[in-house]
């Protein structure tokens, strides 16, 4: 996911999808331990996107302590 497409999405969006990606990441770390994926770039991409989203949320938190 882009820069972009993440910061036109809502906090409750973003918060729905950070959970859904949390799931896929664990998924694929267990079946990681049975056979070797197909493409080992699917676990970067996961943990960039998470982050991307986690820093997302908290400029978004960061913005409203300073409009309270």
């Amino acid at each position: 996911m882009k820069k972009y497409e993440i910061a036109a999405l809502s906090k409750l969006e973003l918060i729905e999808r950070l959970k859904g990606l949390e799931e896929r990441l664990a998924d694929i770390n267990f079946f990681r331990v049975i056979e070797q994926p197909q493409n080992p770039m699917v676990f970067r991409n996961s943990r960039r996107d998470i982050a991307r989203m986690k820093n997302r949320l908290h400029q978004l938190a960061a913005a409203e302590q300073l409009t309270v």
